[in-house]
């Protein structure tokens, strides 16, 4: 992707290096069900209970909850370090999120000024190890992940690492993909689609909760190829930045994510989207160029 000497967004939030503690109660949502009220002890124990034998981040499983968009790809279990050699490649990382925000920015907030309304630009958060924010506390093992809460972007650039080596999804337009994705979570936020998901899922079935994150999920990847259409249309895609696109969506589908980790698929366990529908997805917001093409939810099998 040709980014240097672009323009760099200033809706970037710079907490690497700084510590942050535990779940704070301000910013911690617990589902207690349409009565309200403060969760028990037991409701707690039960809840922490549950979340560690599925093996899974308890601030992944409270934010997806109270309604975000979750993280890009299902918890990860490592979490690296930052090294000191690693600081000159981190802050040019940095720079390059910068950019792609920016370009987020240019695109969709032209985009809705043809619809007649303005975008409202989300914050990108840059943090390293741990953070805090509305939807509770976060890991780096968490991976990228939107909050609707505060309508922010939050991301350890330590995930990029882990995407060239672990998930086998090296190039910096799939890292572009990233960001963009999550991006698409603050648009499907903003116009009504993630308030209505965590409204709707209070009366759903596990199953039928994964179900619909998986049309979440694969509208924002559609998103993300509607985004990288009018970056192509710059001309700042290079050859082969496609097809790293592509290789990431394959990379973390359910199916190659949990082949990769246990040797076996479990398809009701699915909330992301198979790597031939995060695929098809992005191709088709891709080719398309219209948001109106990426209504998963009117389509019998997405």
């Amino acid at each position: 992707m040709r980014w240097r000497g672009r323009r760099e967004s200033s809706n970037v939030e710079d907490r690497r290096g700084q510590s942050s503690g535990g779940l704070s109660r301000g910013g911690l949502k617990l589902p207690i069900g349409r009565g309200g009220g403060k969760p028990s002890l037991i409701m707690l124990v039960v809840i922490g209970g549950v979340l560690w034998m599925l093996g899974v981040s308890p601030s992944t499983i409270i934010s997806m909850l109270m309604g975000g968009g979750g993280s890009i790809v299902p918890q990860t279990q490592s979490q690296q370090q930052t090294t000191p050699q690693q600081s000159a490649a981190n802050d040019e990382m940095a720079s390059f999120v910068k950019v792609v925000l920016a370009e987020t920015e240019d695109v969709w907030g032209t985009i809705f000024q043809q619809a007649g309304q303005k975008y409202p630009e989300p914050n990108l958060v840059l943090f390293s190890n741990r953070v805090s924010s509305a939807c509770g506390a976060a890991s780096s093992a968490t991976g990228p992940f939107y909050c609707p809460g505060d309508k922010k972007v939050y991301i350890d650039l330590g995930f990029y690492r882990e995407l060239k080596t672990k998930f086998e999804a090296p190039g910096d337009f799939a890292q572009a993909y990233v960001v963009a994705h999550e991006v698409g979570h603050h648009i499907q936020n903003i116009t009504g689609v993630l308030p209505k998901f965590n409204q709707m899922r209070r009366s759903m079935s596990k199953l039928e909760a994964n179900q619909m994150s998986i049309r979440v999920e694969l509208q924002a990847d559609c998103y993300a190829g509607v985004w990288a259409h009018f970056t192509n249309q710059k001309g700042l895609l290079e050859r082969g930045d496609l097809e790293e696109a592509l290789n990431a969506a394959t990379q973390i589908g359910d199916d190659a994510l949990q082949k990769r980790t246990q040797g076996y698929v479990v398809p009701d366990s699915f909330n992301h989207g198979t790597s031939v529908q995060r695929k098809r997805w992005f191709t088709r917001g891709f080719e398309s160029g219209k948001v109106s093409s990426c209504d998963t939810f009117q389509v019998a099998n997405p």
